[in-house]
């Protein structure tokens, strides 16, 4: 035992420095926290719907909710049932199996719902596109309201989607109609 711990001694700390404050995610998460506020006055309550990913796009959205990103301190949960979301974030092309289960989980979200179609499969069908086993891009089932592209997007840009998505004012009307929406 005194070895090892004469080692220890010798060694010292040897694991990173914590990284440095990233003021482009402050201020963005800041700015998030208040339209949040401004638009529910409580918390964004987020669904998301796997529609067919490769599971890239759901690794970033897992990165939401870690102590860096802490989603839920700024007030955004998820939500098992869309009756309950306010967002819907759907990721990857929209499977000919899960294009019934992706109108039923927007038909069952309340009113104002927005949906957020996320990554490069989910903004334009990626390398899929439309085919016998794949309906292509969310927008060709539901309307979008933001599209996120990116293989994934990193967790930044996810952020700042749900920004767009909730921050009233001519932008998200203009995504919303470029879009195909309604």
């Amino acid at each position: 035992m005194i070895p090892i711990l004469r080692q220890i001694l010798r060694t010292g700390i040897v694991s990173e420095p914590a990284p440095a404050i990233d003021e482009a995610l402050r201020t963005t998460t800041q700015r998030l926290s208040a339209a949040v506020l401004a638009q529910l006055g409580r918390a964004l309550v987020i669904r998301h719907i796997d529609a067919g990913s490769c599971n890239g796009c759901e690794l970033e959205i897992h990165a939401l909710n870690n102590p860096y990103y802490n989603l839920e301190g700024i007030g955004i949960k998820f939500a098992a049932s869309p009756r309950h979301a306010d967002l819907l974030l759907v990721t990857g092309p929209v499977a000919k199996n899960m294009e019934v289960a992706v109108r039923r989980a927007y038909d069952a979200t309340p009113e104002p719902k927005l949906v957020v179609a996320v990554g490069d499969c989910g903004c334009t069908g990626g390398i899929f596109g439309e085919s016998y086993a794949s309906c292509g891009r969310v927008a060709n089932i539901i309307p979008v309201d933001v599209s996120v592209p990116g293989c994934p997007p990193t967790p930044l840009q996810l952020i700042q989607g749900i920004l767009t998505a909730i921050a009233p004012g001519k932008a998200a009307t203009e995504r919303r109609d470029s879009s195909g929406g309604s």
